[in-house]
C-alpha cells in the first residue's frame, strides 16, 4: 500500500446486470479520485447509482469494467475471498441503519472488528477505548444500543468504521435518522475525524443542507458522474 496514493480511485468504472435479454446499466463509466483527508459529497436520486458506487469503492462489489484503487492497490479483480480481507483491514463503512449489536456495548462493538481481523489484544481494547473518548463516549462504553440515543449510536458506528485504521471510511446517508442539530454535530465529527486521521471520506445524502462540510460534492444521475 502506498502512502502517497490516493484514498481511493475508480478509473472508467461500468457495472451493469442482465434483466432478462436487457442490459441494465448501473454505473456508467465513472471516475473518482478522493485524496487522503479528503470528504467528498455524493449526492442523487434514488436509483442513480450511489449505492452501486459506494459498494464498488468499498470492494463490497466488483466492477463489470474499469479499475478501483484504494492506497494504490487494485483491487478490481480481487477474488471474493481476498476483497473481504482487504475490506475488513483498509475500509470502514458506516450504514444509514448502523447496525451495531444489540446485545454488545459500546466498547465491545468497536473491539468485534478487531475480532474478525484476528487481532484482538491489548492495543486494541486500548484503541476502542482511545476512540470512544474521542467520540465523546467514554462514560457509555458500557451501555448497550438501546440504551444510547440516535447521536451516540452513529458516534458509536464512526468508531467501530475507525477501528481498523482504514484507508478510507464510507458512510451511508449518515444523518438520515437525526434532526439539523445531531446532523451538524455528526457531520462536524465525521469531517474533523477524516481531516485529522488522514483517510479518504466519501459520504452519500439526500440531505443538502450537509454538503457543505464536504470539501466537494460530486452528483450521480442514471449512473453517470457529475462533478
Amino acid at each position: 500500500m502506498s502512502t502517497d496514493a490516493p484514498a481511493v480511485q475508480l478509473t472508467d468504472v461500468r457495472k451493469t446486470y442482465r434483466s432478462g435479454d436487457e442490459e441494465v446499466v448501473a454505473l456508467d463509466h465513472a471516475t473518482l479520485e478522493v485524496a487522503t483527508g479528503e470528504l467528498t459529497a455524493l449526492v442523487g436520486p434514488s436509483g442513480s447509482g450511489k449505492t452501486t458506487l459506494l459498494s464498488i469503492a468499498g470492494a463490497l462489489l466488483g466492477p463489470t469494467e474499469g479499475q478501483v484503487r484504494v492506497g494504490g492497490e487494485d483491487i478490481a479483480e480481487l477474488s471474493e475471498r481476498a476483497r473481504t480481507s482487504f475490506r475488513g483491514k483498509e475500509i470502514g463503512f458506516v450504514f444509514q441503519a448502523v447496525n451495531l449489536v444489540p446485545f454488545l456495548t459500546a466498547r465491545e462493538n468497536l473491539l468485534v472488528v478487531a475480532e474478525m481481523n484476528r487481532s484482538l489484544d491489548k492495543a486494541a481494547r486500548s484503541r476502542a477505548d482511545q476512540l470512544l473518548d474521542e467520540l465523546g463516549l467514554g462514560h457509555r462504553a458500557k451501555n448497550r444500543p438501546s440504551e444510547l440515543s440516535g447521536g451516540e449510536r452513529q458516534r458509536v458506528a464512526i468508531g467501530r468504521a475507525l477501528m481498523n485504521e482504514p484507508r478510507l471510511v464510507l458512510f451511508d446517508e449518515p444523518t438520515s435518522a437525526l434532526d439539523t442539530k445531531l446532523g451538524e454535530q455528526v457531520m462536524e465529527l465525521i469531517r474533523r475525524e477524516v481531516v485529522d486521521r488522514g483517510v479518504g471520506g466519501i459520504f452519500v445524502t439526500h440531505d443538502t443542507r450537509m454538503t457543505h462540510h464536504a470539501d466537494r460534492t460530486v452528483e450521480i444521475v442514471d449512473g453517470v458522474l457529475r462533478s
